[in-house]
């Protein structure tokens, strides 16, 4: 088995890379959106995470994992602007796209290291990759700095631990006897022996070759009960060193954590006389259904409604994305859509946005407020309209939307008991709300 490099025999010149996971959906976060991209304290987690790459590091390359969801797109985009910026430290970026797991994610990322090693003359034994996961946003600096130490001292993996506080007990299931909601506890771990392990964790470039081989072996119940690197490491038989890991490079999984992570980013509260209020606006957004002599696709909400006649209109008609355009404009006190993307909102002013579907504009629109220095909070929209029959494709609609804001949409639907031009099923209206705070 190739061994690291001795200290004695390193140079300080060795190459080093990083690689980032940020492909994961953050289906239990609920944003609709990546996990990557969801806020925090008024940032991306991903570019949170991105805070701790500076030049001291020394890093050669960084290479960003992103959604790999083609429906994501302006998402990806989003993250894949947040990557490219951090080569003002004066690292090589690379964007790959993730895959369905993290592992297939963790080898996109590693093939990319490959490549761009090979075509450096990077040696794999002297190389140190470190991987890291984008849900882990508050990891210090230093963190990174002794796991790029330990390796290059002549650890082929390293990963960052904290203490175990909990007291932790391995259970297994009740007897038939007892509730099947029961466990029965086999036994107490020492805790003075446990640890709770963190990322970034730290390999030689050779033996994450070879983990990638030793994995191509595996079956695939096998290979899914490796859950990181250094799992592999310990199948292979290689020793994982522990350096000292910190509180705050906690994981972000669950709202809790994700609530968690704000507070300690906002340690020193800013005085409420100087706390910047939210502005809200509201926009809405009327259109007629077309004649039936006159057929037409219906895209309402972000989505296509097969089979039903579709909206006279702007765009593709979709009133619901309309109106929060029309909202995001005027809560950043920045006209309407008309000012934007020209009178007829098909981009009579904006060429490029001719034909422009309605999640589309919303996806520009949430661009421009952010640029123009607000932070989108939230949206809700309401539609009234006898159809089409919205409940059962409502979370569908509110991530369609979501993506493209880049914030979180929630839609909700009502008749209007026959009276007016939606009760007799003539058109829809869409009334939305936005919160933004400015920077």
């Amino acid at each position: 088995m190739t061994q690291r490099p001795t200290d004695a025999l390193f140079s300080t010149g060795d190459p080093r890379a990083l690689v980032i996971v940020a492909a994961g959906s953050g289906t239990r976060l609920g944003y609709g959106i990546p996990k990557a991209a969801v806020p925090l304290a008024g940032r991306s987690i991903l570019s949170r995470a991105l805070d701790a790459v500076t030049a001291e590091l020394g890093l050669g390359l960084l290479v960003v994992v992103v959604p790999p969801d083609p429906s994501a797109e302006a998402t990806r985009q989003q993250l894949v602007a947040e990557a490219n910026a951090v080569e003002a430290t004066g690292v090589r970026v690379v964007v790959v796209s993730g895959g369905s797991t993290r592992a297939s994610s963790v080898n996109e990322g590693l093939a990319a290291v490959q490549e761009h090693a090979r075509h450096h003359d990077w040696s794999a034994e002297r190389t140190t990759v470190l991987i890291h996961d984008a849900a882990r946003p508050l990891t210090p600096p230093e963190v990174f700095q002794r796991v790029l130490q330990a390796v290059e001292s002549g650890a082929e993996a390293v990963v960052p631990a904290v203490p175990v506080t909990d007291t932790i007990k391995q259970v297994s299931a009740a007897g038939t006897d007892a509730s099947a909601e029961l466990e029965i506890v086999g036994s107490t771990p020492a805790r003075s022996q446990l640890r709770a392990v963190q990322t970034p964790q730290g390999f030689t470039l050779d033996f994450l070759e070879r983990a990638l081989e030793h994995t191509m072996g595996l079956s695939d119940e096998e290979t899914a009960a490796l859950t990181d690197e250094a799992m592999i490491a310990e199948h292979l038989g290689v020793e994982v060193a522990v350096v000292a890991g910190h509180p705050r490079a906690l994981k972000i999984t669950t709202e809790t954590d994700l609530l968690t992570a704000t507070a300690l980013l906002q340690e020193t509260p800013m005085p409420a006389a100087q706390a910047p209020l939210p502005r809200v606006g509201i926009g809405h957004d009327i259109h007629a259904f077309a004649p039936k002599d006159q057929p037409t696709e219906l895209w309402l909400a972000g989505l296509h409604w097969p089979g039903q006649q579709g909206l006279s209109g702007h765009s593709d008609g979709d009133a619901v994305a309309h109106a929060c355009c029309d909202a995001l404009f005027s809560a950043a006190g920045l006209g309407d859509l008309g000012v934007h993307f020209g009178a007829d909102t098909m981009g009579t002013s904006r060429p490029e946005l001719a034909g422009a579907s309605g999640v589309m504009l919303l996806a520009e629109a949430a661009a421009i407020v952010r640029r123009a220095g607000f932070r989108i909070g939230s949206l809700s929209v309401q539609f009234i309209g006898n159809r089409p029959k919205f409940g059962p494709r409502r979370e569908e609609a509110q991530r369609a939307l979501s993506e493209a804001a880049g914030a979180p949409v929630a839609v909700s639907a009502t008749t209007a008991d026959g009276l007016g031009f939606t009760g007799r099923a003539e058109g829809i209206m869409a009334t939305a709300t936005a919160v933004l705070v400015k920077d």
